[in-house]
């Protein structure tokens, strides 16, 4: 006999869910012959892309890693002792094994739905402690993109509410001393609303100056040394000045806090705390003030409430303050967290606990001490008279210090080399006695002298040398969690109980509609964790950092290739960073061709409230545009507008497939309408999983995209974080492309940074290199077929109980649709019961409410096969039936089973069940859940409680002793 052979582990049907059988079936439900048909009848044919994806064939799991191991080997992992914000640390081997790459934690979602997001929710709340713990504020957001971003968001929330005789002061002081990358991302933020920056020595600012509203310093300062900024604080508050303190997370557990010295705000990152350097990325940024910028804080912020039962419950707190919400009138676009991140860092705390946490910075202080005594006894002068863990060494002159970095590397070792003949030495968690013992071998050989460092050791006891106001007497991390799970077993069941309580990827499909919640395949996450990827300092000399170089190189060209662009920046670290990346590119054009009064952007009203936020950041005045009963831009009105601002128009902000799941057939005359009146097209990419191979942003006529990493192109959602949102250009625009203030970026005029790091989040780029090399052409293009079927699989089997509020003109919708729940609102059933009631099926809801309110967005992905799209239009079906009970009057409208959803074990086992359903009813509503149910642990939650009881720390049971919980709990008022 003759059997076909073929490789066993062809990548793209691991992703990609259907069976070539059950996508027969399911084209059959659609009522279309083919594949191919249906895509015929779903994307106008002018915008179909002639010719495939030039992108190499895909590549085995095998080969993949086999070739990326290659790859990687050829950065060059030195010890660096670089500093500047990024510094080597430990993570513990329990905490990367069981959080950073465990599926349950990093494929989770954004904890929208609160009630099976209890673990990371309680995680995050921990997390927030330790920043305010640490930092010596009243409150802490659940973290920020990174250091730069978060000093940026400080600067525009203080410029928000100036006060007193500053209330019109439009200049901000910035110390010198700032890190150089967190300088150049305050610059690309305070230029277009109107902030004016002056950098000088905070010795010499003049706060006297009525035109200054605020102030942001570092702690310790970029060069090491140590300054006592309490009365420079309180001299900035005299005269109505608002104080922010950009303070090293680690140098906290033995430094006075910026809370203590008066600050108004405190930023920074956590990387220290038990997050790989990754090569810039990702990493949480913190953001902590006071309590009177609650309502006006940037970010997420995690709080605690009561669920139906009056039992402790966390959700997200005060969102009315998010810019989904206010669009234009926001001062922030943030929309994400580097979740995960936290996570890590927040549980590195939690394992290692106040007295740990103080000997890594004893030890680290102890031996920066060591080696200060060391280079002086060599003759080195040292310039900081007081520093934590960062020596400024003063070498003779430049030919020294060529020498000493010519030795240094020989030893495979780092410095930071700057200034007038200075080196930096900044010393870390991952180093001991062997390590300072090579440095001062590097310093002794290019000296001349014998170093006598053979009795080297770190003392027992450690004598700090620092002025009496800046040693920390104040006690950090006392609540019982931060001193309950020191040991591997305690910290191990911990991290388990709380990874139980969340729904991810793990347990089903995530139906989010505008999310892409895909596969995130292991082969794809393995290479975040090698040490060539995870160990490498983002200002690395070039000649070390060749592999990263190879990959960015190969990510750049094929994302080219994906969207038809001529040029690629990775720097932007989230999909907002990439859309105000995108709208800074246009400005500068607009402005290196005279047309500094191009200000107008064009937003169509169904955008993503990004869009708005991003343009009001940009310097631009947002004017909507008006869309048609089916949902599409009105082009009309599109073009009047853009005739009427014809002088003045900037850009459009369009989203493509629509965000309301369609192919506008119009999208190339509205681009074309957009180049008439001078202006540029920007092109949302959130739906670039509508666009992979068949067809492009640059093929539509847009001019810039960003894409969002973590959607269409596989790195996982870390339950709100990490993210990447680089942006793609036509050629006119890449000159323009984000540049850097530490690294050459090439390009001459480059705007300034958006992000911390060259490279945004580099360590976590290789999952989408390695989902696009292990794809090929063929597969990307494959997956976004895939995706269209599954979608109009599910409207197929839904459209008879659910209306489907807009689709093409073939009746097709694109690779998600809205459902429509508006209608039932008349019976007392909200969009909100069904998303609740859905956990009782063991299911996420779809988006809730977005982008028209009443209703339900799904987005089902290509990774998904037909059993589990089944499954979820069974559930959606089943509760139809429980709505039709509500209509009928079988159920009362307001004591249903649908509005005490979700049902949990402890309510269902209670001995007083008084609910007019049964309890099978309630926790067993279909066959599926009785063999795979996922519990919610807690009843649905209060938010309106929660926001009028602002907690966002962690706080004893005790503190609920309320009368409005028992009030809540019992039904009487």
């Amino acid at each position: 006999m003759i059997f076909k052979t073929k490789p066993a582990d062809v990548f793209k049907e691991r992703h990609n869910g259907p069976t070539k059988q059950q996508m027969q079936d399911m084209l059959s439900t659609i009522g279309t012959d083919s594949l191919d048909t249906l895509i015929d009848e779903t994307i106008p044919p002018a915008i179909r892309l002639k010719n495939p994806l030039n992108i190499p064939a895909g590549l085995t799991e095998r080969d993949f890693l086999r070739k990326f191991s290659a790859i990687a080997k050829q950065n060059k992992v030195f010890k660096s002792y670089i500093g500047l914000g990024y510094h080597d640390t430990i993570i513990p081997p329990v905490i990367q094994r069981n959080i950073l790459e465990n599926p349950g934690w990093y494929t989770a979602y954004t904890p929208y739905q609160a009630e099976i997001a209890q673990g990371r929710l309680e995680a995050l709340i921990n997390y927030q402690t330790m920043v305010m713990d640490l930092t010596g504020m009243e409150i802490a957001n659940a973290s920020l993109l990174d250091e730069g971003t978060a000093a940026a968001e400080a600067m525009a929330m203080l410029h928000a509410n100036r006060k007193g005789t500053r209330k019109n002061a439009e200049r901000f002081f910035v110390s010198n001393q700032m890190l150089p990358q967190t300088i150049d991302v305050l610059m690309s933020r305070a230029t277009p609303i109107g902030i004016e920056l002056v950098i000088g020595d905070h010795r010499e600012a003049n706060l006297n100056d009525e035109t200054l509203f605020g102030a942001i310093l570092q702690y310790p300062a970029a060069d090491g040394e140590v300054f006592d900024y309490t009365s420079f604080i309180a001299e900035a508050h005299k005269n109505d000045m608002f104080v922010a303190v950009a303070a090293d997370i680690l140098s906290l557990t033995l430094l006075t806090s910026p809370g203590e010295m008066g600050a108004d705000v405190a930023v920074g990152t956590t990387q220290r705390f038990g997050v790989p350097m990754g090569f810039g990325g990702p990493h949480a940024g913190y953001f902590a003030t006071k309590e009177a910028f609650k309502r006006v804080i940037p970010g997420r912020i995690i709080g605690q409430s009561i669920d139906a039962q009056g039992k402790k419950a966390y959700r997200m707190a005060l969102q009315t303050r998010e810019q989904h919400i206010r669009r234009e009138k926001a001062t922030s676009n943030i929309c994400t967290a580097q979740v995960l991140l936290a996570v890590i860092s927040g549980m590195y705390a939690t394992y290692h606990g106040p007295r740990r946490l103080k000997y890594i910075g004893l030890n680290t202080h102890s031996m920066a001490q060591m080696l200060n005594e060391q280079l002086k006894g060599l003759g080195f002068e040292q310039l900081n008279e007081n520093f934590f863990d960062t020596l400024n060494i003063k070498a003779e002159n430049a030919e020294m210090v060529n020498a000493i970095r010519k030795e240094a590397e020989a030893a495979q070792i780092n410095f930071r080399y700057f200034g007038q003949n200075q080196i930096g030495i900044s010393l870390h968690q991952n180093m001991d006695v062997e390590e300072v013992k090579e440095i001062v071998e590097v310093f002794a050989k290019v000296a001349g002298k014998k170093a006598d460092v053979s009795n080297l050791a770190i003392a027992e006891e450690t004598y700090i040398s620092w002025p009496e106001a800046l040693i920390r007497k104040s006690e950090y991390l006392t609540a019982d969690v931060f001193n309950a799970h020191h040991s591997e077993h305690q910290i191990l069941r911990y991290m388990k109980q709380l990874e139980n309580k969340d729904f991810s990827l793990t347990h089903g499909m995530i139906p989010l509609g505008s999310c892409t919640m895909k596969l995130n395949a292991t082969a794809e996450m393995m290479p975040i964790t090698f040490p060539e990827i995870a160990h490498m300092h983002p200002f690395a000399p070039a000649d070390q950092t060749k592999g990263y170089k190879q990959i960015f190189s190969d990510l750049e060209s094929w994302l080219c290739a994906a969207t038809g662009f001529d040029a690629v920046s990775l720097q932007p670290n989230s999909g907002a960073q990439g859309e105000y990346a995108g709208l800074m590119v246009i400005r500068a054009y607009h402005e290196a061709n005279g047309d500094t009064h191009r200000n107008v952007a064009l937003i169509p009203s169904s955008a993503h409230g990004t869009n708005p936020a991003s343009a009001v950041m940009a310097g631009m005045k947002v004017v909507i545009v008006k869309c048609d009963e089916k949902g599409n831009i009105d082009v009309a009105d599109l073009k009047a507008k853009a005739e009427q601002y014809k002088n003045e128009l900037s850009c459009l902000m369009v989203t493509y497939p629509s965000t309301h799941g369609v192919y506008e057939e119009s999208i190339i005359e509205i681009c074309q309408i957009i180049h008439e009146n001078g202006g540029r097209v920007y092109m949302d990419g959130a739906n670039m999983n509508a666009q992979v191979g068949l067809t492009s942003p640059a093929n539509i006529g847009a001019d810039v995209c960003h894409l969002n990493l973590h959607k269409t192109f596989c790195i996982p959602h870390g339950g709100g974080g990490p993210g990447v949102g680089p942006i793609g250009v036509v050629k006119d625009l890449a000159p323009y492309l984000p540049g850097h203030a530490v690294v050459d970026m090439g390009r001459e005029k480059a705007i300034h940074a958006v992000s911390a790091a060259p490279w945004g989040s580099a360590s976590i780029l290789p999952i989408s290199y390695a989902y696009i090399a292990m794809m090929g052409g063929e597969g990307l293009t494959e997956a976004t077929k895939v995706a269209i079927m599954n979608a109009n699989y599910i409207k197929a089997r839904l459209e008879k109980y659910y209306p489907v509020l807009y689709v093409g003109k073939n009746g097709r919708c694109a690779h998600e649709m809205i459902l429509d729940c508006r209608a039932f609102k008349k019976f007392g059933v909200e969009v909100e019961d069904i998303a609740k009631r859905l956990m009782d099926y063991g299911y996420h809801a779809p988006t809730v409410s977005f982008p028209v309110a009443g209703t339900l967005m799904v987005e089902p992905t290509e990774s998904e096969a037909k059993e589990e799209l089944d499954r979820f239009c069974d559930a959606m079906i089943a509760i139809r039936k429980e709505i039709e009970e509500v209509e009928n009057g079988a159920a009362d409208q307001k004591n249903n089973v649908l509005k005490h959803a979700p049902h949990t074990a402890e309510l269902a086992l209670s001995e007083n069940w008084d609910r007019p359903y049964s309890r099978e009813k309630a926790v067993y509503p279909y066959e599926f859940s009785r063999t795979n149910k996922f519990w919610p642990t807690v009843s649905r939650i209060d938010s309106a409680y929660g926001d009028r009881n602002l907690i966002c720390s962690c706080t004893p049971l005790e503190a609920y002793n309320n009368p409005e919980v028992a009030q809540h709990a019992t039904g009487i008022e």
